[in-house]
């Protein structure tokens, strides 16, 4: 497609920015969309995925059937089951009623799967199903519906990993990834932060009735250069926080610096994607998951220790366990880990020199500071679930399946 064509294509749908990166995605999305060939979409969190199975839904001969956008993340795996493929009546407690389900509903359209890196094993071999022959069962029933549906997919999870680690389907995955679109991150599309940054302010002063805000030069170089973790996302919601909180309109570096908090730093993972700030109760928060990392490779390590004795006791030859730690490798996960972390701060709450791993395994309770975040998030947004699980950076699946667990919704 010429640029001429793509920018019709960016008005028609809403999508702000000159990025080569960005025109690219969009020109595969059209020259995609004739054709009936599963898409997955790719990108961080935030950058803006949900407009892209639009156009290919909008520029395929589809474009007349129905068009389902799905959220994975957000059902809870005890019924999503049910919700994608239907149910008969009575298929368990609560169906009182024959439900249709999104493919049935969908036929002759198309399905947007968004975050489908969070569905569940038993649930990807029935789409995988689907993907192959256009069948599926409705919940509770062994008659083989047919459905004819385009599938788009869209996650913000590492597949490939995720396949490494047992948590998603390799069949799966290729049959989703016939043709794969990249959405870039905000911090890869340069000017287009300003680009955005000028519209939302726009946007929002049309809402709130009040007049626009705008950059100073300074500012505006301080937001291109910005890192932008949680994307156009996070671009949006800082520029109307600032439209309603300043009354000075022209937004100077210094009121703009503020609003941007200090980006991860390091390379150790926050727990549940909790900023790491310089206060000691953050970086307590690294030390509780770097224990867990470790206590992880322990119960690994114990285990492989248990089958060599069982192998020697049997005459059997020895072997390790094959995704064991090695047994060099795990006393010194203490210094490289934690050597990340303040020496002020650790020195009041651990000895690095003398840690006692059974000890901490025995004394530090994960599970306390884990439902403790979780109680201060819902608290917070209160008890909106979609709000707490994006604060936690957790599936909304996720975060249900943890409220379960820990009685939070009594």
């Amino acid at each position: 497609m010429n640029k001429s064509q793509i920018q019709q294509v960016k008005l028609r749908f809403g999508i702000i920015g000159n990025t080569e990166a960005l025109a690219r995605a969009i020109d595969i999305a059209i020259q995609v969309a004739p054709t009936d060939l599963s898409v997955l979409i790719t990108g961080e969190s935030g950058v803006g995925k949900e407009s892209f199975p639009q156009i290919i839904h909008q520029y395929s001969r589809r474009k007349h059937g129905q068009y389902i956008a799905v959220n994975c993340g957000a059902i809870p795996e005890g019924t999503i089951d049910s919700e994608l493929f239907g149910h008969e009546k009575g298929a368990f407690t609560g169906a009182i009623g024959e439900r249709k389900g999104y493919f049935g509903e969908a036929n002759g359209g198309t399905i947007f799967l968004d975050e489908v890196g969070e569905l569940p094993m038993p649930t990807q071999a029935r789409l995988l199903r689907v993907l192959e022959s256009g069948e599926f069962l409705k919940v509770g029933s062994s008659k083989v519906e047919k459905t004819d549906v385009r599938i788009v997919a869209a996650t913000n999870v590492n597949l490939t990993q995720a396949i490494s680690e047992g948590r998603f389907r390799e069949d799966l995955f290729y049959r989703l990834n016939t043709v794969p679109i990249q959405i870039p991150a905000l911090r890869e599309r340069g000017e287009d932060a300003a680009l955005l940054f000028r519209k939302f302010a726009s946007d929002f002063a049309e809402k709130y009735q009040m007049p626009a805000i705008h950059l100073t030069e300074e500012a505006k170089e301080a937001l291109v250069k910005y890192p932008w973790p949680g994307n156009v996302r996070q671009l949006k919601n800082i520029t109307e926080q600032i439209s309603i909180i300043e009354t000075n309109r022209e937004i100077t570096l210094d009121i703009l610096k503020p609003y941007l908090p200090e980006p991860i730093v390091g390379t150790l993972p926050a727990l549940f994607g909790v900023k790491q700030g310089k206060g000691f109760e953050n970086e307590r928060e690294i030390l509780y998951k770097v224990l867990f990392d470790m206590r992880q490779d322990i119960t690994d390590l114990k285990k492989t220790v248990g089958d060599m004795m069982c192998a020697q006791t049997s005459s059997e030859p020895l072997k390790p366990h094959a995704d064991a730690p090695s047994i060099h490798s795990v006393p010194a996960l203490i210094p490289q880990q934690l050597h990340r972390v303040s020496e002020s701060t650790f020195s009041k709450e651990v000895n690095d020199e003398n840690i006692n791993v059974e000890e901490l395994e025995d004394t530090l309770s994960l599970d306390e500071v884990e439902r403790e975040m979780i109680v201060k998030a819902l608290s917070k947004h209160r008890g909106k679930r979609k709000d707490a699980a994006h604060d936690l950076n957790i599936s909304e699946r996720t975060l249900y399946r943890k409220i379960k667990e820990y009685g939070l919704d009594k």
